[in-house]
């Protein structure tokens, strides 16, 4: 008797939900440095982050041009423009010092306003509209710079704590640390940042043909595709990955799960099905992992349970099968919702209905999962149903569901359809 996918997508997720939840448990919270390129990229806050100081720390300049009292150009007109001398001019980093009354600051953008300067008038409303005594177009500063219009207090000025003031809360649990995440907590000055701990998931490709990329194939063998496929996915949510291989032998297999103790969640592919030699189904089924069949295709073969270990606290294990289209299609419906939900992403694709481009078969009782291409016409072509056919899952741009009950559909009809190109 099969389970339907939405059964067996609960079943998932009910069997994760105690290691995603000791996941979020602050208690297990990491402190994490905030290196360029370092290792918090992509994690998520256990703690609310507030801000040390106030950003910017200190009145800076939002134009090249000259910092000025508002009041000493109060009196500016077109036909009676006011000329001020000029003073030392204020790089970006430069110290604000002071600012003579009276005068005219050049200030480059970024740089500090001088204290008793309240403006800045930017440098093409100037006479002339260049730095002079500065740079190449530079003149002689010594006949000062003429304002033709009065300035109000603030003009193109960025206050103290205008972005963030000190102890302002910047980011709270839960963010997950992208670019802009990183690069504010970085304007604060922060180093490191409390981050939740990431799944540990041990993932075992299983089978006797199996051999990594780069090793020569033997007769009846084929490189491992599966764990390329499912680490990568598993990192895009999040997860800490350790992948091993295993034969088809049980005692192998359970040996290699006994050496990763530190594991929360075991993924197998392959070796579940009613073969002769399923290592999966032979090693874990005595130990609490159910195996069965889920009304899908492809990815029919599943299983999931506890897996009863000597000494250590049972393991979720979610069994896939060993086929690369059905692995990777396993995952997409059963385990990337949960696990990108645990971390604070987007769980599902974006999802749309859109017409077929022509007509297609669908087994009835089961939900066919098809590769599928958009096409200019807003139209979706659809693959074959191969579940060998990995290299038009990588060409593909979606994922097209027919529902269990459906046994053909004609051009035109529209069905849902998940961007996996994004």
């Amino acid at each position: 008797m099969s389970t339907t996918v939405e059964e067996h997508a609960a079943t998932v997720a009910a069997l994760l939900a105690p290691a995603l939840a000791a996941v979020a448990d602050p208690s297990r919270a990491e402190m994490v440095p905030l290196t360029p390129a370092g290792p918090a990229h992509g994690r998520v806050l256990a703690a609310d982050v507030r801000s040390p100081l106030p950003v910017p720390p200190f009145a800076n300049s939002q134009m090249d041009g000259y910092a000025v009292r508002s009041a000493d150009i109060a009196a500016a007109t077109g036909s009676r423009p006011v000329r001020l001398p000029i003073g030392r001019a204020r790089a970006a980093g430069d110290a604000a010092d002071a600012h003579e009354p009276g005068t005219a600051t050049p200030v480059m953008t970024g740089a500090a306003i001088p204290a008793g300067a309240d403006a800045v008038v930017q440098i093409e409303a100037a006479d002339p509209p260049r730095f002079l005594g500065i740079g190449a177009a530079g003149g002689d500063p010594s006949a000062g710079v003429a304002f033709s219009t009065p300035v109000a207090p603030g003009t193109f000025i960025r206050e103290a704590g205008s972005d963030v003031t000190a102890g302002q809360l910047l980011l709270t649990a839960g963010t997950r640390l992208g670019p802009a995440q990183l690069a504010t907590l970085a304007a604060v000055g922060l180093t490191t940042a409390r981050v939740r701990p990431r799944l540990r998931v041990l993932l075992v490709s299983t089978g006797h043909e199996l051999r990594a990329p780069g090793e020569t194939l033997g007769s009846g063998q084929i490189h491992d595709a599966n764990t390329a496929s499912l680490a990568a996915s598993l990192i895009d949510t999040g997860a800490e990955v350790a992948c091993a291989a295993a034969p088809d032998d049980a005692e192998a297999l359970l040996a290699v799960i006994a050496a990763h103790p530190e594991a929360d969640l075991l993924i197998t592919t392959g070796g579940v099905s009613a073969g002769a030699f399923e290592v999966v189904r032979d090693a874990l089924a005595p130990r609490g992992v159910s195996f069965g069949h889920v009304a899908m295709q492809p990815g029919g073969p599943q299983g999931a349970g506890m897996l009863r270990r000597d000494e250590l606290a049972p393991l979720p294990v979610v069994a896939f099968p060993g086929n690369p289209v059905s692995a990777l299609l396993s995952f997409e419906m059963f385990l990337r919702p949960p696990l990108r939900r645990a971390a604070g992403l987007r769980d599902r694709r974006e999802v749309r209905w859109l017409p077929l481009a022509h007509a297609i078969e669908s087994p009835q009782g089961k939900h066919q999962i098809r590769r599928g291409m958009l096409r200019d016409d807003g139209s979706v072509s659809v693959g074959a149903p191969g579940s060998h056919l990995l290299h038009d899952y990588a060409r593909s741009t979606v994922l097209v569901h027919v529902p269990a009950g459906i046994a053909a559909l004609p051009a035109g009809a529209e069905v849902e359809v998940w961007r996996i190109d994004e």
